[in-house]
């Protein structure tokens, strides 16, 4: 890993999931970020399922992040792989004959990094979604030296899910800003209430907010409003930049 990437301030907003919200989380923080003044860069190293407009792919969740951070930085830097297939980056790339090259989205991360005094990189689905037949998430979580926010369902299942994620951070000593447990279905469900208490209890990355399910908003620039207004009203900008100078090793205590 380079110098120049170590030293970046900045996110990785990872999730458990495919669905959990990460878009959401990661461009409200970017609004949030921006509203306190700071020029905020942020990528979607790789983004699947793009349509294609005009014969080129669009990419709708690089988009919007671009728009809520208020960032004049390149598409082609934010998202440097636009893949139409809905899967995992790996499946995708192959499909289409694309290989994913760390390199190339190491090169764009500096370039944006260079330009901006907080940058928030969104990950596809979980940390053990493939890139290429060696590469995972993970791997570049790693390479690009930046702190996690896993961003985590409320509900049922999220415990089992947020502690493997945790798990498997604190075995390659990532560290991690917190977590953030996002109501993604609004459904009546006992374990919301207790899930936060037992991640608590089981480890030391801290809960740094409990979002209700947003009805009816969308990540569209026409939603941008709505969902900036939403994710203000639960995270505090100022926490969050405050645990990117003191993240930590998530410290599961599930091992014997």
């Amino acid at each position: 890993m380079n110098q120049d990437i170590r030293a970046t301030r900045g996110l990785f907003v990872t999730g458990t999931d495919t669905g959990v919200g990460k878009t959401f989380v990661g461009a409200g923080l970017a609004a949030l970020f921006r509203k306190e003044g700071l020029r905020t860069g942020v990528m979607k190293p790789v983004e699947t399922g793009c349509r294609k407009l005009k014969g080129q792919r669009v990419p709708q969740d690089g988009i919007f992040l671009r728009h809520m951070a208020g960032s004049r930085d390149p598409l082609e830097e934010i998202v440097p792989y636009r893949l139409s297939a809905p899967l995992a980056p790996r499946v995708a790339a192959e499909r289409e004959g694309v290989r994913i090259r760390p390199s190339r989205i190491e090169r764009a991360f500096r370039s944006i990094a260079s330009r901006c005094s907080v940058i928030l990189v969104e990950g596809a689905g979980g940390l053990l979604v493939p890139l290429t037949r060696e590469l995972y998430m993970i791997d570049l979580v790693e390479r690009l030296g930046l702190p996690v926010l896993l961003v985590a369902r409320a509900g049922l299942g999220t415990i089992n899910h947020t502690l493997l994620a945790l798990s498997r951070l604190d075995d390659r000593q990532i560290p991690v800003a917190g977590i953030i447990l996002n109501d993604v279905d609004g459904r009546r469900d006992p374990s919301k209430r207790s899930n936060p208490e037992i991640l608590r209890q089981a480890s030391r990355a801290p809960i740094l907010a409990q979002i209700p399910h947003a009805r009816g908003i969308r990540l569209t620039v026409s939603g941008a409003g709505a969902a900036a207004s939403w994710i203000g009203r639960h995270i505090s900008a100022a926490g969050i930049l405050a645990r990117i100078e003191r993240a930590e090793l998530p410290g599961f205590r599930g091992r014997t």
